[in-house]
């Protein structure tokens, strides 16, 4: 985790949502303040500034938020990985599990190259099995994740935990535990 800007006072917590136990963690407030989002970015830009990347992976849809304006500052690509049947041309598909049954993501087949440097971006880590896939997608293109970063960890869910058990770094810029 950062050990700088602290984004937790910007988030909302709606508990009971979508269902009955789950604290949802709501960056929308965060986004919606210039300053705390504008923070965000800038953290997010120092820490890859000097990493030689290639391009921004973001992951549908929030992370697109996040990755758009950091490829931006990075002076590099954004690569979208979007839910299956959102992308127009050849792509490759990637399975994972949900609480109860399983999605797709997919990628463009062309969109990143072998020996590509990639920063893999969502607003949070929970089960991991969103950027597990996108990880696999990545990969699958002969490119390497730097790193998966997200503002939100929660580290009792386990994703970081899978994710880096599958040789991924992971940063986050706060955690919940817990939840």
């Amino acid at each position: 985790m950062s050990q700088g800007f602290d984004p937790k006072p910007f988030i909302r917590t709606i508990p009971d949502w979508p269902e009955p136990g789950v604290q949802f963690r709501d960056i929308t407030t965060l986004l919606e303040n210039a300053r705390a989002f504008r923070c965000v970015i800038d953290t997010l830009v120092q820490r890859y500034f000097e990493a030689d990347i290639s391009a921004v992976v973001g992951v549908d849809a929030r992370g697109f938020i996040l990755g758009a304006p950091l490829a931006y500052e990075l002076k590099t690509g954004f690569v979208p990985v979007r839910k299956k049947g959102k992308l127009p041309f050849d792509t490759i598909t990637e399975s994972y599990q949900l609480e109860y049954g399983t999605a797709e993501v997919e990628l463009h087949a062309d969109a990143l190259q072998a020996g590509d440097r990639v920063v893999l971006v969502d607003d949070l880590i929970a089960t991991g099995g969103t950027l597990l896939a996108a990880s696999s997608l990545i990969k699958r293109l002969g490119a390497e994740v730097v790193e998966a970063c997200a503002i939100i960890d929660l580290p009792d869910l386990g994703g970081s935990k899978k994710l880096r058990q599958q040789g991924l770094k992971v940063f986050s810029l706060c955690g919940y535990q817990g939840e």
